[in-house]
């Protein structure tokens, strides 16, 4: 094609490490969260979704599941938002400090 440069040399290999990287990005929370603790961030929140969430953690008596459920479901759309170039960049500016 008239135009378009040929890949460079090792474009491909850095593409794969994209892919990689992308294929075993993990979605995490820091810091340590309690049913009380949402409860204190929930405060005055009377809204139907703050009442059901409260009510399913107190019944649930922990936040760990729905850390998880939520950090899965994230990750689908934290990996479609970062794209091949992004990932570059980020990579060219590690390699380069």
């Amino acid at each position: 094609m008239y135009g378009v440069a040929p890949p460079a040399e090792g474009d491909y290999d850095v593409k794969r490490l994209i892919a990689y990287l992308r294929d075993n990005l993990i979605v995490d929370f820091q810091g340590d969260l309690s049913v009380e603790n949402v409860r204190e961030l929930l405060g005055d929140d009377d809204s139907r979704d703050a009442r059901t969430l409260l009510a399913r953690l107190v019944e649930d008596g922990k936040v760990d599941d729905m850390m998880l459920v939520l950090a899965d479901c994230l990750v689908d759309k934290v990996r479609d938002s970062l794209g091949d170039d992004l990932i570059r960049e980020h990579l060219r500016s590690y390699s380069e400090s």
